[in-house]
């Protein structure tokens, strides 16, 4: 769906809801891997007793607190995981990032074929809507704004609208739109029907994702689902993303556990960038630290590579450096030493392709629990050898989501892997690889929702001296909305 700017608020209607308007078409007839279904489906209880079997050093106890945490800000999350190794055999799955606004639904098979609202059902009850029952809200309806995937967004709202049996406003909500249908006064969210009448929202899922900070505000009378300061917490921003994993690490540690991740150099101006590079070999990862769908991350393993980065305009002053994984052969050697990527089963031409997991959890009364799963491949195939006439995206870049022209946004369906009896099975994952996946995807939410705690105080304003001093980015800072 292009953008439209200054679209009215689209009034849900009831029974709105049609099953193929809100998954992929290859969804549709796709059966759940009986491996998938089973991970479902497995307790926390028995998720913990497992890998702890596995990892004796880790507290049960201190993972039972862990998965039976209580959010403040990041109620749901979707963690990007690479499955990787060393020459050791050393297996992890590893934190690319973690979103605060995830897709997932729509790639996701139903884990019962009756329950043909899938995923958006059991997110909407398990974590939505008891926080609606608990929380003091404003006189006003319930929206969801969007201003990407439309189809995720629209599911939610149509689902929302028969769980509730009320009305549901579905609103878009564009970066730069001259006369957008939202607006915020005096802390509370209100939209704009067809008729030009504005309605005041007592609560909102939001899916928006481009630098959501620059319109909506942190501080809000109206309950914005997820809060924008679980946004700029990490969520939406791998610099302080990093810190907060940084952070909470050193208290993992004393308990047997850590959040994987590449090797990060963190607050680094552009002009550093070539040293910090050559540092790590030549082989690196660069990112613009707020940009997500794949926007704004550069793979580095060449001179013209970094050349090409160097002569690209950029919105923001810092950016992180991350260690390179790719092939053993041209993978950073880090601290750690040296880790690759796993890929998938070896294709009928012999191909090996890097791949990643989404793992989609959410919180709720009995703790986290996943709620959606699907994977996505690379391009390319991975070269055990490379030099400057590969392009190394094409093999490592695994985002789905392209950038039109006209700012809307498109997929590349074909590379999506679904958790379904064909394509599981060609990704190399066990039962085990699943588990750790989960871990790690709530190991990190919990990670950012602490920072996020520490960057609101108790009257409800957000500390912005501290957060300057975690992420002291001037254009950034310029473009957040505190009220």
């Amino acid at each position: 769906m292009g953008k439209n700017f200054g679209l009215p608020a689209y009034l849900v209607k009831s029974s709105s809801y049609e099953l193929e308007n809100h998954f992929y078409t290859k969804v549709l007839n796709a059966q759940l891997h009986p491996l998938v279904n089973y991970f479902f489906n497995i307790s926390n209880e028995r998720i913990i007793n497992r890998y702890c079997h596995l990892n004796p050093k880790v507290s049960a106890e201190y993972l039972k607190e862990i998965l039976n945490y209580k959010p403040k800000y990041l109620y749901w999350a979707g963690a990007d995981l690479f499955h990787v190794t060393t020459a050791e055999g050393d297996r992890r799955m590893l934190v690319v990032e973690t979103n605060s606004s995830p897709s997932g639904q729509k790639s996701m098979p139903l884990l019962q074929e009756h329950e043909e609202m899938g995923g958006y059902k059991l997110l909407l009850e398990r974590t939505f809507i008891p926080l609606l029952k608990k929380k003091k809200l404003p006189m006003g309806a319930i929206a969801v704004m969007y201003d990407k995937n439309y189809m995720e967004a629209s599911g939610y709202a149509f689902v929302l609208e028969e769980l509730l049996k009320e009305p549901v406003y579905l609103v878009s909500f564009y970066d730069n739109d001259p006369n957008p249908s939202v607006r915020f006064k005096e802390g509370i969210m209100e939209v704009r029907d067809e008729e030009g009448m504005w309605h005041p929202i007592r609560a909102a899922y939001r899916y928006v994702t481009q630098r959501p900070w620059n319109r909506i505000p942190i501080e809000s009378k109206t309950f914005i689902f997820n809060p924008i300061v679980g946004c700029l917490a990490g969520g939406r921003n791998k610099l302080v993303a990093a810190k907060a994993y940084e952070l909470f690490n050193n208290e993992l540690k004393e308990n047997g556990l850590k959040i994987t991740t590449p090797e990060t150099i963190l607050d680094v101006n552009f002009d550093e960038i070539p040293l910090w590079v050559q540092k790590f070999g030549g082989h690196a990862v660069i990112k613009n630290p707020y940009g997500n769908a794949g926007q704004g991350v550069y793979t580095i393993t060449n001179e013209i590579e970094l050349e090409e980065f160097m002569c690209t305009k950029q919105r923001y002053n810092q950016f992180i450096i991350q260690s390179l994984i790719g092939n053993f052969n041209w993978s950073t050697s880090g601290s750690e030493g040296k880790f690759y990527h796993v890929g998938t089963v070896p294709s009928k031409k012999n191909k090996i392709y890097v791949s990643d997991l989404r793992m989609m959890i959410c919180s709720g009364e009995e703790g986290y629990r996943p709620v959606a799963l699907y994977a996505r491949r690379g391009r390319e195939h991975l070269e055990s050898i490379i030099d400057s006439s590969h392009k190394s995206w094409d093999m490592l870049g695994t985002n789905l989501s392209i950038l039109k022209e006209d700012g809307s946004w498109d997929s590349d369906v074909v590379r999506l892997k679904l958790m379904d009896r064909k394509d599981f099975n060609t990704l190399g994952l066990g039962l085990d690889n699943l588990i750790d996946g989960y871990i790690q995807a709530v190991l990190a939410s919990v990670a950012i929702d602490k920072m996020a705690r520490n960057l609101i105080n108790t009257k409800g304003k957000f500390k912005r001296e501290l957060f300057v001093s975690l992420n002291g980015d001037e254009k950034l800072l310029s473009e957040i909305k505190i009220k």
